[in-house]
């Protein structure tokens, strides 16, 4: 394996703690409509999933009378209005993690299934945003994850080797797109209940902690 000089991040749940307030946003929005999703539910089948996405399987299964593109730009607008005013916690070790590997000297991208915006918004709040060479956003893709398009683009324009690159996720529509695109995934998740749909990565741990001691023991940086 060659030496990594590149790594990859998911935002939602992997780097931000952000899955609770997705979900909270969805169940704002979909007061009007009388519907109320469960949080397990929501782990279990919208999390890790683009907005798009869950809004369409959200209209079909609770047969909402609504235009969809509409329905999806009022969501996406209460998204944005929250990104802007409220501040969304870092995972666990995530912030140690980003900085010592930045400072080790490697190059650090975003890839995710959120839009421009979103993430921008994101990275205002946080500071953050100078650790990163690069954000893929479903807003510079034509089909988001699971389909490999975005970590193919990533790593086309950081002008790095499939080989030199690691990306972390933790949802299996995020793993998915890393194996297809042939790029080393490890899945950060502390549920273990989540870990058997993630065996696909090519490593499993509990934080970014763990990743950071495998690293260093294994010499893979």
């Amino acid at each position: 394996m060659s030496k990594i000089r590149a790594l990859l991040f998911d935002l939602d749940g992997t780097l931000i703690d952000s899955e609770k307030f997705h979900f909270d946003c969805w169940n704002e929005f979909l007061q009007e409509y009388g519907v109320r999703l469960e949080f397990k539910d929501w782990i279990a089948n919208y999390a890790g999933i683009p907005l798009p996405k869950n809004a369409k399987t959200i209209i079909d299964k609770y047969k909402i009378d609504a235009d969809l593109s509409t329905f999806i730009n009022q969501r996406e607008q209460l998204t944005l209005y929250g990104f802007e005013h409220k501040d969304i916690e870092l995972m666990p070790f995530a912030l140690d993690f980003v900085r010592f590997f930045y400072e080790k000297g490697l190059t650090l991208a975003v890839v995710t299934a959120s839009p421009r915006a979103d993430v921008e918004a994101v990275f205002k709040r946080n500071g953050l945003a100078k650790y990163f060479t690069l954000f893929v956003t479903r807003t510079d893709v034509s089909k988001s994850k699971p389909d490999p398009e975005s970590y193919n683009v990533c790593v086309e324009k950081l002008g790095f080797a499939k080989e030199e690159c690691l990306v972390f996720e933790d949802t299996i529509n995020g793993v998915k797109s890393a194996v297809a695109a042939g790029i080393t995934c490890y899945a950060i998740q502390n549920n273990v209940r989540a870990h058997l749909k993630l065996k696909i990565a090519d490593e499993l741990f509990l934080s970014f902690a763990n990743v950071k001691d495998f690293i260093l023991e294994k010499g893979i940086i």
